[in-house]
């Protein structure tokens, strides 16, 4: 929708009103109960990931810190849509204060940023496992590892405060936000008056982090790469050692760029519905914060077994 213009500016309260699904009647509660298992599958997988990782001290490792970080991300991504959407399905809510639009935003924008920047931190770990092994433990101290992983949530708090800092004093003249749920732009094509800075400053910052995010990517897994071929005639297990150590990462990083693609792309095709182009929207955050606890588990062989032991230990206590 383009910006309103001629119209009155809003005064605060402002409710904005979510144009959502159109859901037809009858299947409000079936795609309330899709979305309640969604969420719940989000919880409990990302959920058992993290307490396995806290109570065995043999994952107090870089990597599974790292994991830990982007269970993080799992959760508040899944966590700013879904339980708004499920009451969209059960009880038609779709209205929605200033400020919980602007925290919903805020939220799906870091959320966003957060996966990346952690993916690329990530990225980096993987490249020093595996083409500095003996001098892992010296390069990736415990010191550098929170630092890195501070820095990866800074910048996209920081970088959101700056992109929602140009809100401020933005006149509104509309109430109905057409999507499922706030965005950064969603809601300044409710402005008054064209917001070319932000428009600027937002498509700027999406092109530097995608752009950072996968040269970080690209240059650690060409140097393992590099690194693995040369290594195989010394040890040919080499390749099969590298590939376990990367494959849950490389994988999850592939799931998320492929569900944003997706979204992209969705636009780009004006035949398709809006309920398809909705739902291919939010994607992002059905698809990788609900299967990237199973990747981890499928590609660690530790982790996978440290859960298994736990839950058989805690199954025979219940006995």
């Amino acid at each position: 929708m383009e910006n309103i213009t001629g119209l009155t500016p809003l005064k605060q309260p402002i409710v904005f009103e979510l144009e959502g699904f159109d859901v037809p009647p009858g299947y409000g509660s079936l795609l309330f109960i899709l979305a309640l298992f969604d969420y719940i599958l989000v919880l409990l997988a990302n959920g058992v990931v993290v307490f396995v990782i806290i109570i065995d001290k043999n994952l107090h490792r870089p990597m599974f810190i790292l994991i830990c970080h982007l269970v993080a991300c799992d959760l508040l991504g899944g966590t700013a849509v879904l339980p708004r959407l499920m009451m969209h399905f059960l009880m038609g809510q779709k209205k929605i204060a200033y400020a919980s639009a602007i925290a919903q935003a805020y939220s799906v924008h870091v959320y966003g940023t957060a996966v990346q920047t952690i993916l690329g931190v990530m990225a980096y770990d993987r490249y020093v496992a595996v083409c500095e092994p003996l001098r892992y433990l010296t390069i990736m101290t415990s010191a550098r590892l929170h630092t890195s992983c501070a820095l990866a949530w800074m910048v996209s708090f920081i970088l959101m405060a700056a992109l929602f800092s140009f809100h401020i004093n933005v006149p509104l003249c509309g109430t109905t936000i057409q999507h499922v749920y706030c965005s950064n732009r969603s809601i300044l094509r409710l402005a008054c008056s064209p917001t070319p800075i932000s428009n600027i400053y937002g498509l700027a910052l999406v092109w530097t982090v995608n752009t950072s995010v996968f040269l970080i990517v690209a240059f650690s897994y060409f140097r393992i790469l590099h690194s693995s071929l040369k290594q195989r005639r010394v040890d040919s297990s080499i390749n099969s050692k590298a590939f376990w150590t990367c494959a849950s990462h490389l994988s999850i990083y592939v799931t998320y760029v492929t569900a944003v693609v997706v979204v992209i792309l969705s636009y780009r095709f004006p035949s398709l519905s809006k309920n398809i182009k909705k739902f291919l929207s939010i994607l992002v955050f059905i698809i990788p914060c609900a299967i990237n606890p199973i990747i981890y588990g499928l590609f660690s062989k530790e982790l996978r077994a440290s859960i298994v032991k736990n839950l058989s230990t805690q199954a025979r206590r219940k006995q």
